[in-house]
């Protein structure tokens, strides 16, 4: 087993590889930029290396050297940056290092979107309509978006999390999108290629984990539903997906064992279907990496998907087969990021209070802590609320609980929104698509509540059980009467204060 491993990422999934990396005694080094000098996968790691220019996290070159200068034998890419880059995999190979993923070729057919549509359609998989190769001209894109027909799919080849995505529902949209698309495309992936598809309207956005190892053994473990989506960036995640009857699920389930099994894939990957509603099934396309809500999977499957690609990428046999997968009970996840719950819009800052939620059947994914600050320059997700249980209807129970306790202060987030879309009729008997979100806003039938930095009545219920324990606590060792009346007078008109605020109200006498 490998003894070091460089994750090459940052925040959430960075922490989360290097908990398993813990579980399993191996080593892990971090790389970070001076905006992440304080972040926790900086903090959890046995070594971590900064790097200078802001290039870092997508500089090949200097990723592959600093693992051999720190005597690492492999590297995790996580999701997103250079995790679907087959140059990097075949660079870190070339090094004498192991990438964890699929090999170099395999992620060009597969990881490649538009390279993944052909290989599918050579296998006899339905696939959505859309172009046969990548955008080379404006000219070329006007050309297929009109024997489609709009509205259409920009689509980065190298995309995953929405990225390098843009709808066109007319022609000057299009225009105005595959600039936009191929810019951000650049940004994140290091790659600018785009392809265009038919959007299908009315959809379920269900996709099917894989895993297989180097001797040709492929498992799938279940499906997850990812339709909560807004501006294609997946919101809600679950598994199984409410809408699959069980000869559905097998059936996708095998065309996904047998497009994985031929393409001789390795380690873990996902097969994204849309699901219309007559329940056929087409072909969108193959993430070759892990993926942000694998969380769903892992409880309802009892795997632990990151050591299952660390020991594949090491060389181990799966060491069981499709009969001995048994998916149990349901599981939901909740992107939790540092958003306007109405606008969207992304809200950078410090986090003056965080407190995940606990209990049982209750987990959190997070990098996150009270006084650390959220970069404008990545991702806004803060955490991956993830709960478990036997039904569907006590999973939705058990989130709104969770969801409730859930308390972040000094930032807005997307808390209000999902507590919102959870107690929605439709939503509670699983009857929705992926323009679920966009249909009920223009519609105005999500009444979603602007709130600055308390997102839930549990934030306002502690600060009056802190005032309670400082009122406590003035009672015993203060020795001011006019203290404890101002104390006393804060608590009776409801207002909330922090613990600073209050500590200083009461001049440093409590100890």
């Amino acid at each position: 087993m490998f003894k070091k491993i460089l994750i090459a990422n940052r925040g959430e999934i960075a922490v989360r590889v290097m908990r398993t990396c813990q579980e399993m005694q191996i080593k892990t080094i971090a790389i970070y930029s001076t905006v992440d000098s304080e972040s926790l996968h900086v903090k959890l790691a046995d070594e971590a290396v900064e790097f200078a220019a802001s290039t870092g996290y997508l500089n090949m070159d200097w990723i592959i050297q600093t693992a051999l200068d720190m005597k690492a034998q492999a590297i995790h890419p996580g999701y997103g940056f250079l995790a679907e880059n087959p140059l990097f995999a075949t660079k870190i190979k070339e090094a004498g290092l192991v990438f964890i993923g699929p090999e170099a070729q395999t992620m060009a057919t597969m990881g490649d979107k538009a390279k993944g549509r052909e290989t599918m359609i050579s296998y006899g998989c339905p696939v959505i309509p859309g172009g046969s190769g990548i955008i080379t001209n404006i000219e070329e894109a006007l050309l297929i978006a009109r024997t489609l027909g709009y509205p259409v799919l920009i689509k980065a080849v190298a995309g995953g999390g929405g990225r390098g995505m843009r709808l066109a529902l007319q022609e000057d949209e299009l225009l105005a999108g595959l600039e936009s698309a191929q810019s951000e495309a650049k940004s994140c992936f290091g790659n600018p290629d785009v392809y265009l598809e038919k959007y299908l309207v009315g959809c379920r956005h269900v996709e099917v984990q894989v895993l297989a190892d180097n001797y040709g053994e492929v498992v799938t473990l279940g499906e997850r539903d990812c339709s909560i989506q807004r501006r294609h960036q997946k919101l809600i995640e679950e598994s199984p997906s409410p809408a699959i009857t069980p000869e559905l699920r097998a059936r996708m389930s095998q065309v996904t064992h047998d497009a994985v099994k031929a393409a001789h894939y390795r380690g873990a990957g996902t097969l994204e279907f849309l699901v219309d509603k007559d329940l056929n099934f087409y072909f969108m396309e193959m993430n070759t990496r892990i993926q942000v809500e694998h969380t769903v999977t892992e409880l309802v499957c009892g795997l632990d998907l990151i050591k299952e690609q660390i020991r594949i990428a090491d060389g181990e046999p799966l060491g069981y087969d499709q009969s001995d997968i048994r998916l149990n009970g349901w599981a939901m996840e909740c992107r939790i990021n540092a958003e306007d719950p109405v606008t969207f819009m992304p809200c950078p800052g410090k986090m003056e209070f965080y407190r995940p939620p606990g209990g049982y059947g209750v987990r959190v994914d997070s990098a996150a802590y009270s006084g650390y600050t959220i970069s404008p320059y990545y991702d806004s997700l803060i955490g991956k609320l993830v709960v478990y249980g036997q039904t569907r209807a006590e999973v939705l129970d058990r989130m709104q609980r969770a969801l409730a306790e859930f308390s972040i202060r000094g930032i807005k987030t997307t808390i209000p929104f999902h507590q919102v879309i959870l107690a929605d009729t439709d939503f509670k008997n699983g009857e929705f698509t992926t323009d679920f979100i966009q249909q009920k806003l223009d519609a105005k039938l999500l009444n979603i509540k602007d709130s600055p930095t308390q997102p839930n009545q549990v934030n306002e219920a502690s600060d009056t059980l802190l005032v309670s324990a400082i009122c406590a606590a003035i009672e015993s060792y203060g020795d001011s009467e006019n203290e404890r009346y101002r104390i006393n007078d804060i608590q009776s008109k409801g207002q909330t204060r922090s613990l600073w605020t209050i500590a200083g109200l009461i001049g440093g006498r409590v100890r």
